[in-house]
Formats: C-alpha cells, structure tokens, sequence
C-alpha cells in the first residue's frame, strides 16, 4: 500500500505573517515544541522558518532576532511543497535534490496543511524504528 503524506506528516502547529520577528516566532516553537514555523500571508504559504534559519541568518548574520522579520530571514518562496494526496516516495524525490530535510504540505491553492520530515516517513513505515523513536523524543533526549 502506497504511503500518502497526509498520514504521515504532522499537522501545521506553528504558522505567523512574515512581518512577525524572528524573536516573537521563537516563543511559540517552544511552547508548542515544534521545530518549524510556517510563514502565511493572507492563509497561503510564504516561507518556511526553520532553526537553521534563525541561527544562520539571523543570530550569526549579526542581525538582532528581536528587530528581524521572519520574512527576510525564512527559506524563500518558492517554497518546494507536497500536497496531502502526494506519496511518501514523492517526499522522498523532493527531499534529495533539493537538500531539506522538512518539506511543507500544502492543499490546493497553497494553504498549509503540515509539514514531512524524513522522522515522519519513517515512522509511517516503522513505527519501531530508530528515526521515528528520534522523532518522538523529547528534545534533549
């Protein structure tokens, strides 16, 4: 049976507008526990935040998180997406070439639907796994 993104990728947890600062788009990844931020303008996709964003652009960038958009720091549109109706192997072709390691699941029309990580995959597949215990470990552990 041929794995469909939407029952493995996590629901979209996190989203802000790109005008929102990098230190106000932290504050919810850690009361949610989630390790991307989608970035929406008027409900469609902008961008994804993702930690190495908010380290590489912005903190080592010299920039101050607190003055920083999302927006001018997030990976850019065009944003590689899926949508729910994709397949697992579909994730797996985007992943490689491309160099991400979280994909963002759009519906038609770009709304954020979640996002697919390879922890994701691997856990739709195996839930014993050594990728998906990583998955669902609490950070730090």
């Amino acid at each position: 049976m041929t794995r469909r993104i939407r029952d493995a990728m996590s629901p979209a947890a996190v989203a802000v507008e790109p005008m929102t600062t990098v230190a106000r788009a932290a504050r919810p990844r850690r009361e949610e526990d989630v390790g991307d931020v989608l970035v929406t303008c008027d409900s469609d996709l902008f961008g994804l935040l993702t930690d190495r964003d908010i380290v590489l652009r912005s903190v080592a960038g010299g920039r101050d998180p607190g003055h920083t958009t999302v927006g001018s720091v997030c990976t850019p549109p065009p944003v590689v997406t899926l949508e729910p109706a994709d397949t697992a192997d579909r994730a797996a072709e985007l992943m490689r070439p491309h160099a991400v390691r979280r994909l963002p699941v759009a519906e038609h029309g770009g709304v954020p639907a979640g996002v697919v990580t390879p922890g994701d995959l691997a856990a739709a597949d195996d839930p014993r796994s050594a990728p998906a215990d990583i998955s669902r470990a609490a950070p730090g552990h």
